[in-house]
């Protein structure tokens, strides 16, 4: 990603798969947020040279659509880490 500048980047979306696979508890609250800390200087450094950030990612082995997996827990904890609404 280092060698993506502004004119690469700006005003373009960029997909980005990441890896959100975190713990959580029984109340859906994460216990270990390393893997989405390790995501955000990424997403910065895009965002930072006016891409717009596609993430995907997935949590645990879903069959089908399962509440248990979804990611939604994560958003508040990425959102505060990135400093604006996921």
């Amino acid at each position: 990603v280092g060698t993506l500048k502004e004119a690469d980047l700006k005003g373009k979306r960029v997909f980005v798969r990441v890896d959100l696979n975190v713990p959580l508890d029984d109340n859906l609250s994460i216990t270990d947020d390393t893997r989405i800390r390790a995501a955000v200087p990424t997403i910065n450094y895009l965002t930072g040279y006016g891409a717009k950030v596609i993430l995907s990612s997935h949590l645990g082995r879903p069959k089908g659509v399962t509440p248990k997996y979804s990611l939604k827990p994560l958003v508040p904890r990425l959102s505060e880490l990135l400093g604006t609404e996921v």
